[in-house]
């Protein structure tokens, strides 16, 4: 009696058992890991774009437009390769004559006070600001009215770098582009640290 009753709850239950045809869920067949990150999965909103190793942990693509990211991305890395340029040039002693008697003696890290004193900060401060409320317009133009620009293209290319060049090695320009902005991003963080704590000039150590 025990038998029969175990027998038929085993068969019961295999009636609520999902079939086996030995063909794996389709989640764990499309997964995709990151490349440089494989613990973590592939964000697919940055397939298609020039420099994408599958990096974005915080998942940034998921909720932003990714023509926004790619947009303020090289903004930051272009102003960082001149921001490295600019700040090293100062501390080996580049000027720009004739010199006011205030910034005598100034380094790169002194000269953000002295400057706030003097008022140029406030002058660098308004006209960046009417450039970026210019170039909002068409980002918003690229975002939402379907301008046809790409991400950072502002067709500015005085020494003709990519005319006449195939779609294959403007997007290797681009590449270098995007992997020196970072390079620089990374470098100026590290150049402003450094100086600040050695108070000395350039290579400062």
């Amino acid at each position: 009696m025990k038998l029969s009753l175990l027998a038929s709850l085993i068969a019961s239950a295999s009636a609520f058992a999902p079939a086996s045809n030995g063909v794996r869920s389709s989640t764990s067949l499309d997964y995709k890991k990151s490349e440089a990150l494989p613990f973590l999965p592939y964000p697919e909103n940055l397939e298609g774009y020039v420099g994408d190793v599958g990096f974005d942990p915080l998942r940034f693509s998921d909720f932003a437009p990714m023509d926004f990211l790619r947009e303020a991305e090289l903004k930051h890395g272009r102003i960082c390769m001149l921001a490295w340029t600019g700040f090293v040039a100062v501390d080996m002693g580049a000027r720009i004559y004739p010199l006011p008697e205030a910034y005598e003696g100034l380094t790169s890290v002194t000269a953000h006070d002295a400057l706030v004193q003097q008022g140029a900060m406030s002058q660098l401060f308004l006209w960046i600001s009417v450039a970026e409320a210019i170039s909002t317009v068409s980002l918003i133009q690229m975002l939402y009215e379907d301008s046809g620009r790409e991400p950072g293209d502002f067709g500015l290319d005085p020494l003709g770098f990519l005319n006449g060049k195939s779609e294959d090695e403007v997007n290797r320009m681009k590449l270098r582009e995007l992997k020196n902005g970072r390079l620089a991003m990374l470098a100026f963080s590290a150049v402003v640290t450094q100086a600040v704590l050695t108070q000395g000039p350039f290579p400062y150590v």
